[in-house]
């Protein structure tokens, strides 16, 4: 399959700190990838390089074979890269609709003074636009339907807004979408919804990037799992490799640990 993501020897430090140290790794088309390790691993440090919040200093980062390193991340959105957050950046005191309206300003192609004329034109953009929040939408099941669209965000459970997070992230048609930590702090009812859901993305055709702490969730929906630690990559194959490479085990769990298992 054609490689849609490709970091190439990506390093990043902080001060004397590197924070990402040499990491290569290749996400094809309709994978799921997910990476793991301990808190300070480097992972959101990765993901903020391939958003753009991040600039490396060395390496290179392709989106289907063209460079993206060092673009602002409106650019590197542009492109074709869409995420989540670990902490939510939901505008809450717009609705649930609304929220999804807004990840699509990217797509989007009138201009201020046809929007003013409201020409007939714009009428038909903001149709579709609509028309494809709702069907965004519709991909999670009984969470969004009916009068709950029109629901101001702050409303939300927790986990619905996570679910909003996913759905604006989705807005803009993705080549490569990023989730980070899409489970956190469900419950294991809720995460295993969530788990679906991802699931059901894979077979629309998305491709996903995912961080996640919750080992049933990347077990269940992983093609290939990156583990690191101190920004180094330390292991990479399906889950049930990683999960029993004695450097995965002793990033987790300690030394004593990673030696039982070996």
């Amino acid at each position: 399959m054609e490689p849609v993501l490709e970091l190439q020897d990506v390093s990043m430090s902080f001060g004397g700190l590197k924070a990402v140290d040499s990491l290569s790794f290749t996400v094809r088309e309709n994978e799921i990838v997910s990476i793991i390790g301990p808190n300070g691993s480097g992972k959101t440090t990765t993901f903020n390089l391939i958003s753009g919040l991040y600039e490396p200093h060395s390496g290179d980062i392709l989106l289907k074979g063209e460079s993206v390193a060092g673009l602002r991340p409106d650019l590197v959105h542009d492109k074709g890269i869409s995420r989540t957050f670990q902490s939510l950046r939901l505008f809450t005191n717009m609705s649930v609709l609304e929220n999804v309206l807004v990840g699509m300003h990217s797509v989007t192609s009138a201009g201020p003074f046809a929007s003013m004329l409201r020409l007939p034109s714009v009428r038909r953009e903001e149709k579709a636009m609509y028309d494809k929040a709702q069907e965004i939408l519709g991909m999670f099941p009984g969470r969004f339907s009916g009068p709950r669209q029109h629901q101001p965000a702050f409303s939300l459970s927790y986990a619905n807004r996570r679910r909003l997070e996913i759905a604006r992230a989705l807005a803009s048609d993705p080549v490569l979408l990023l989730l980070d930590e899409p489970v956190a702090g469900m419950n294991p009812a809720e995460s295993h919804e969530v788990m679906e859901q991802i699931r059901m993305l894979r077979e629309k055709g998305y491709t996903i990037l995912m961080i996640e702490h919750d080992m049933h969730v990347v077990g269940g929906v992983s093609d290939r799992v990156i583990a690191m630690d101190h920004g180094v990559k330390i292991a990479e194959g399906t889950y049930d490799e990683v999960a029993n490479d004695p450097q995965v085990v002793e990033a987790y769990l300690g030394k004593r640990a990673a030696d039982a298992t070996a």
